[in-house]
């Protein structure tokens, strides 16, 4: 099974990664997208008071109508920081069959130098780097590889995409890049202003039902 991963805080889950998942989906031929809740991000620090519980709740309530897409909790089944190293090993362990298309943005991708024991990252799974508003496919896609993996590298037969020594593939895709983030949701509700067609329905009852992100929380 072809098998892509989102992760992400979704706090809140809105309606461009919901896009964004079923672009990817469909540009690679993926069977199904796993959303991913981080518990403990370490490289973002969690804005309000918003719990895992919330965060993972509003996920499900996003992904239901898709049968391609669903959701796990693992990482706040574990104790400690939600390492992406962490998590991509647990899930090979599981289904050492399955495929796995770990899903990234171009902002995330330009400091994948940071993150934990990354060279293994590419190990594990193919990427598949997509555009986010002010931060496009560059021209090159060794442009943000990290110098000392470079040489594990070297160009695919198919455009904007490297191979990785290990088989892997990374892919670098433009899709529609809707200026949606999860800041500019909190903001608004904050004050006291209308989320519709910024987050699916569902989500927005969740929201109002449990007060999250309301004014002085």
């Amino acid at each position: 099974m072809r098998i892509g991963l989102l992760g992400g805080t979704f706090n809140p889950i809105h309606i461009a990664h919901l896009r964004i998942a079923e672009e990817v989906r469909e540009s690679c031929a993926l069977d199904q997208i796993l959303f991913i809740p981080a518990a403990a991000p370490p490289h973002k620090k969690m804005v309000g008071s918003v719990s895992f519980h919330h965060r993972c709740a509003m996920t499900r309530l996003a992904v239901m109508d898709n049968p391609a897409f669903t959701v796990t909790d693992m990482e706040g089944r574990r104790s400690g920081k939600s390492y992406s190293v962490d998590t991509l090993t647990l899930l090979r362990e599981d289904n050492p069959e399955g495929e796995f298309f770990f899903i990234i943005g171009m902002d995330s991708y330009r400091e994948i130098h940071t993150w934990k024991d990354y060279p293994r990252l590419f190990e594990l799974a193919h990427f598949v780097v997509v555009g986010r508003p002010g931060y496009g496919p560059e021209s090159s896609p060794h442009e943000f590889l990290p110098t000392a993996i470079q040489p594990q590298f070297c160009y695919d037969e198919a455009p904007r995409m490297l191979r990785h020594r290990s088989g892997n593939t990374l892919i670098f895709l433009k899709e529609s890049m809707l200026d949606i983030a999860s800041r500019q949701i909190r903001r608004l509700l904050a004050r006291n202003r209308s989320i519709r067609y910024l987050v699916p329905d569902q989500v927005t009852e969740y929201i109002h039902t449990h007060g999250l992100y309301a004014p002085g929380r």
